[in-house]
């Protein structure tokens, strides 16, 4: 059985960002219900008893698909986050292949506020590596997440979905976007791309 995980910084921490009421929505609400579904999987398949979060993602369709993508989603985005002035500075190799993929960590920004923007519906916007160390910026749509199919491995994620940034901004999701940058955990995403590998978060869930 999965649990939602312990935020690494106080619910309120990320404000103004993301105040009370829009981080009770999405992590107490939405996130839970995400765990909360799995969970009720988990209780009638056997086949999935013992599997890590992320295997039941690679390996399930449909309903557990999307809760245990979901789950996983946003258990990376809550972690990719930290309160403004505590998201340190990008590693020298992350900030020089940022330099190589994109011309600069400002053309990274637009590049990813535009992505993000350009996402139809609800979905994410990935900064992602391949096993080359090549940066991409990757969309989804729903639950999906890129490292699905050989894809590539996520570093970084926002939230497009409307529920992650209605509250504060209502319909306003390049302004979400923008301040996103703000409060972004630089030394998550710089392990994340000194490993290459996909993150287990399995055990921040059990």
């Amino acid at each position: 059985m999965f649990k939602l995980p312990q935020l690494p910084y106080a619910k309120t921490s990320l404000a103004p960002f993301l105040g009370d009421e829009q981080m009770t929505f999405h992590y107490e609400k939405h996130h839970k219900a995400y765990i909360d579904n799995l969970n009720k999987f988990l209780e009638t398949d056997p086949s999935l008893k013992g599997k890590s979060l992320e295997e039941i993602v690679l390996s399930s369709t449909g309903g557990v698909f999307n809760n245990s993508a979901q789950a996983w989603n946003h258990t990376f985005f809550w972690f990719n986050m930290a309160p403004a002035g505590q998201g340190a500075q990008p590693s020298s190799e992350l900030a020089a292949a940022v330099t190589r993929d994109f011309g600069s960590l400002d053309e990274l920004k637009a590049k990813f506020v535009d992505g993000g923007m350009k996402t139809f519906g609800s979905g994410w916007i990935w900064l992602c590596v391949d096993a080359a160390g090549k940066l991409s910026l990757v969309s989804t749509s729903n639950a999906a997440v890129p490292f699905t199919n050989n894809g590539p491995v996520p570093l970084m994620v926002a939230d497009v979905w409307e529920h992650a940034y209605y509250v504060d901004y209502r319909n306003a999701r390049q302004k979400f976007l923008e301040t996103f940058w703000s409060h972004v955990n630089w030394t998550f995403v710089s392990e994340n791309f000194a490993s290459k590998k996909v993150r287990d978060l399995t055990k921040a869930m059990i």
